[in-house]
């Protein structure tokens, strides 16, 4: 009679004869799964309202027929972003330049030193804040297939001295245990694929992002020194 596979194998069954350690290892992976995609969803939910809120306020501030009328969109905050944030912070200290004159360090080296210096420090607040969570992305991308070989090489060698106890070394004996080692190595990429596509997209978006917010910087600039606008884009 041929041997037949032994019935049960599979991942529950790999489960059930898993030690603490490959117990620790999928703990470890479904920790990075979860923590991915928690920052994936929440990232991309919170990128979708900020460019929604970005475009609107924009639209809205180069449509404003002064800058005391832009006041009121920058008070709006259905329009709350990053870009009504540099728009205040530059308003304000123009406002403070014309009222009080260079009276302090900050604004002693003039006025358009000190623009430069209140826009640049938003555009580097900005470019911190949206690194939130990259970095977790990043090490699930890079550590969750690593870890997943590791439990494969443990589930493989505690499978090998199980057959190698119970001295049945046959191939149907060997090739059961084994695959469902190779369980560990799929779970790594699974945790891995989403973070890594993730963190590519969100570092692209990033670069766009502050560019863009970089270039209305340079037109407020222009706009408060120069008196005017700069062309439209």
């Amino acid at each position: 009679m041929e041997p037949t596979v032994a019935n049960g194998l599979g991942f529950a069954h790999f489960l059930t004869q898993t030690d603490g350690v490959g117990r620790g290892v999928l703990a470890m992976l479904l920790l990075l799964s979860v923590a991915s995609w928690y920052l994936i969803v929440t990232r991309a939910i919170a990128n979708t309202i900020a460019q929604r809120r970005a475009d609107a306020f924009l639209a809205s501030f180069w449509a404003a027929p002064s800058l005391q009328a832009a006041g009121t969109v920058l008070a709006d905050p259905a329009l709350a972003n990053p870009f009504a944030d540099l728009a205040r912070h530059a308003l304000r200290a123009a406002a403070e330049n014309a009222a009080q004159g260079p009276r302090n360090l900050a604004a002693a080296g003039g006025f358009g030193e000190f623009l430069t210096r209140i826009l640049r420090n938003g555009i580097e607040q900005e470019s911190a804040a949206s690194e939130h969570g990259l970095t977790v992305l990043a090490s699930a991308g890079s550590a969750a297939p690593y870890v997943g070989l590791f439990g494969t090489v443990w589930g493989i060698y505690h499978a090998l001295v199980q057959i190698g106890l119970s001295g049945q070394g046959t191939l149907d004996k060997v090739a059961g245990p084994v695959g469902e080692a190779l369980i560990m190595t799929a779970l790594g990429l699974a945790v891995a694929i989403p973070a890594v596509l993730a963190y590519n997209a969100f570092n692209r978006r990033n670069r766009l992002w502050l560019a863009r917010l970089d270039a209305f910087a340079h037109d407020v600039y222009v706009l408060l020194t120069v008196g005017k606008p700069v062309e439209e884009r």
